[in-house]
């Protein structure tokens, strides 16, 4: 067997990845980076010696833990007078005034109120945040310490990455606000550990406030902790809520002006597709709430990607799933019981920094294209109509955030949903590809009935180079026999090894539930890579299964010859199908141009070959061209006439490539993007069982377990996630098939009329089928 090295990047240096958008943030890309970061290695977080101390000798080998995090240093917390502040900000005072009318004529400092207003106001500051306690700190960080070293090999950090944002934290009068992916419960743990020991401090770090028992809360808060008010969520019209408002409110402002680092959590965590959660919305929302109002001059935003060999089996049982509230014993006993067992290795990513004061002023003088509702652009499409979507974009309602913790504009809320977007991209962009990542990936998607080991090892090598190419970083180095048989370690639990008397070893995942959707959870960072080329993928399947009818028994996928225009069109339908956040879609960039990309990729990597006529002079031939009369190049502008140059490349048709490996390749692509197609055919099927009017999320959880019943059935579980259950409800409430009524006990939802009918349900579940790979 060849003892091949695997290497972590093509060429000199590994790519630099999470480089902030040029269009939005065009100085920001220029700033903060320098070539010599490339170089510069990676730093092992958990493995703490005595050089990491002043002293040396045998005594300091033992305690050496405990002596490096006495010296690290904590900058000055928040100012003592933070909690006086927020009584006195203006916002706090006219809603205090508001609730007491007969006091509207006193002056209106808050010294010279009644006691009770301070109280309260101190009551809900304290269900916010609580002063941070250094010894708690020092002592939990000593005793994370000692369980990092116990589950994990190494918690790599890039030392060009760390020296980048140690550069943005020396930026006089500028905070730094974190903005992360969300892979495990110990991430809110872990990422103030790595920024405490780097020396950035401690920051506030953002939890959910009912996830959590009050004690567990409480020492949470200790320890940099910062929870969202129940009573902020509540309509405007209600005092405790408006007063939970103002008060976060002045909160984020007063944190910011005294430079205290936030870190926010941008989705939640075992999500099998990227998605912004409510709770970030808000948090991005506060921050920029404070931006505006001129608490501070800027803010620089630093997005970060966490990857994990193997997520630790902490708080991830069923108290996940359910709504009971996690105590510091239901968190504690998994932990003690996974210590020693190994779960790999981890990997932090940051992002370039970029400004927030730039983003939002490049952002005002954008113009923007028409916009049509999602209804509009897609329901004359499901139901056979011919439309062309080449010169609309879908509307940003799915921008506009899910809750009203704080009271922004409809532009506002626009601007918050666009800014997490693109962090959200960025860090996703920025997180490394495990061993474990890959492996699962093929065993799920590629060799779901079993694969021999030497077919195993020689697929990992492909799928890694085939990562490289797209200039994505992969979180491993070494030899390849080791790589995947370390994470065949790792995944033990999810395969059975056969000996066989050839000599190899035959590799077949267990086809039940927990093992399903394990795979399809480590899997799903494969999805991002290669999403462009899955949509294309699924829309060369679209236009096969159209022309099937049309094509004799002995016609094969590779003769048949595709139009690029059509070819963009169903690209762009299933763009404007599946949610921005889901595609990782930056706002900056078209839908049109991102079709454009998809086909680009496709002819990139082989998939798409160009097909020219005999008759025809070959694309690649100039010579003898009389530039007289046909030039080469030609004037596009506002006043040009393109219409030659649209007709041209309208008439560009493409065959899938006969080489080696393609058909393997286009069936790996559409199997990427199955589950969440799947997913939404399945919530079409629903809707002839449904029973509305009911709640949204007692229609999510039926939806929830009809797609289990439905898993059952044929064995694809990876298609039971709640994500993407809630994404299906989304995307059919913005396509106008489900429509929500206000009653006295809440909004329901209801099927509407045009969707009440049988034969529109099967309208919409065959247009979602023909993007689906049987």
């Amino acid at each position: 067997m060849k003892l091949e090295i695997s290497t972590p990047f093509l060429g000199v240096h590994r790519p630099f990845v999470g480089r902030c958008c040029q269009i939005c943030t065009p100085r920001s890309w220029e700033s903060l980076f320098h070539k010599h970061l490339l170089s510069l290695g990676f730093h092992n977080a958990i493995r703490v010696t005595e050089e990491d101390t002043r002293y040396r000798g045998w005594l300091v080998r033992r305690l050496c833990h405990f002596l490096a995090i006495s010296n690290w240093k904590i900058p000055s917390s928040s100012p003592g007078d933070f909690e006086k502040k927020i009584c006195h900000s203006k916002r706090v005072q006219d809603v205090m005034l508001q609730r007491v009318p007969q006091a509207r004529g006193d002056s209106p400092i808050l010294s010279q109120s009644p006691s009770g207003w301070r109280s309260e106001v101190l009551q809900v500051l304290s269900q916010v945040q609580a002063p941070i306690s250094l010894f708690l700190v020092r002592l939990c960080s000593w005793a994370l310490l000692k369980v990092l070293t116990r589950l994990f090999h190494n918690v790599l950090l890039h030392k060009g990455q760390v020296e980048m944002v140690r550069k943005a934290a020396q930026v006089p009068d500028v905070p730094l606000v974190f903005l992360s992916t969300h892979k495990s419960c110990l991430d809110g743990l872990l990422l103030p550990f790595l920024l405490f020991s780097q020396g950035l401090g401690v920051p506030r770090v953002t939890w959910e406030y009912q996830a959590f028992t009050p004690p567990l809360r409480a020492l949470l808060s200790q320890l940099g902790g910062i929870f969202l008010p129940l009573e902020a969520e509540h309509v405007a019209d209600r005092n405790q809520g408006a007063l939970s408002r103002a008060v976060l409110t002045s909160y984020a402002e007063e944190l910011l002006k005294s430079r205290q680092h936030l870190l926010i959590f941008l989705e939640k965590p075992f999500s099998s597709a990227p998605h912004l959660s409510a709770p970030g919305w808000d948090w991005l929302a506060l921050v920029l709430g404070a931006f505006q109002a001129g608490a501070v001059p800027d803010v620089l935003l630093v997005p970060v990607g966490i990857s994990y060999d193997m997520a630790p089996d902490v708080c991830f049982g069923s108290q996940v799933s359910s709504a009971r509230p996690l105590s510091f014993w239901s968190c504690l006993l998994p932990i003690c019981r996974a210590l020693g067992q190994g779960f790999g290795c981890v990997r932090v990513d940051f992002a370039q920094p970029f400004s927030l004061q730039e983003y939002v002023a490049n952002n005002c003088f954008r113009q923007s294209c028409t916009r049509k509702s999602l209804e509009e652009l897609l329901l004359p499409v499901v139901f056979g109509k011919r439309t062309s979507l080449m010169d609309c974009e879908k509307s940003e309602e799915g921008l506009l955030g899910l809750r009203a913790a704080v009271a922004l504009k409809a532009e506002e809320r626009i601007l918050v949903g666009r800014l997490g977007l693109h962090s959200l991209t960025a860090g996703v962009s920025c997180s490394a590809v495990t061993a474990v990542g890959i492996t699962s990936a093929l065993l799920l998607h590629k060799h779901r009935e079993g694969v021999f080991l030497s077919r195993l090892m020689s697929d990992f090598a492909w799928l890694t180079e085939e990562i490289l190419l797209r200039q994505r970083d992969v979180a491993f180095s070494g030899q390849l026999w080791a790589l995947v048989l370390h994470s065949l370690t790792l995944l033990r639990g999810c395969v059975s090894l056969h000996q066989l008397s050839l000599g190899d070893v035959l590799v077949a995942p267990q086809a039940t539930e927990p093992v399903m959707r394990q795979l399809s959870l480590h899997g799903a960072a494969l999805l991002p890579i290669f999403m462009a080329e899955a949509v294309g993928a699924c829309a060369i399947n679209a236009l096969l299964v159209e022309m099937l009818p049309f094509l004799g028994p002995t016609a094969l996928p590779a003769d048949i010859i595709l139009s690029q225009q059509e070819l963009q069109e169903k690209t762009l339908v299933l763009v404007q199908l599946l949610p921005w956040d889901f595609l990782l879609l930056q706002p900056c960039q078209s839908a049109f141009c991102y079709c454009q990309d998809v086909l680009d990729k496709l002819i990139q990597c082989g998939l798409l070959v160009a097909e020219e006529a005999s008759s025809e002079r070959p694309a690649c031939d100039t010579s003898r061209r009389r530039f007289s009369g046909e030039l080469m190049w030609k004037e596009t502008g506002e006043f040009s006439d393109s219409s030659d140059y649209d007709e041209d490349s309208g008439k560009r048709c493409f065959k899938i490539s006969q080489l080696d490996n393609c058909f393997d390749f286009f069936l790996f692509l559409c199997s990427l993007l199955s589950p969440v197609l799947r997913t939404y055919e399945r919530a079409a099927a629903f809707l002839a069982e449904s029973c509305c009017p009911q709640p949204e999320p007692a229609y999510t959880e039926k939806l929830q377990e009809f797609l289990l019943r439905k898993a059952r059935e044929d064995g694809s579980f990876e298609c039971v996630n709640r994500s993407m259950a809630v994404s299906s409800v989304r995307t059919f409430k913005e396509l106008g098939v489900l429509q929500e009524l206000p009653t006295p006990a809440g909004p329901k939802l209801y099927l509407s009329e045009s969707f009440s009918l049988r034969e529109n349900q099967e309208s919409l579940k065959k247009f979602i089928q023909q993007f689906i790979c049987c």
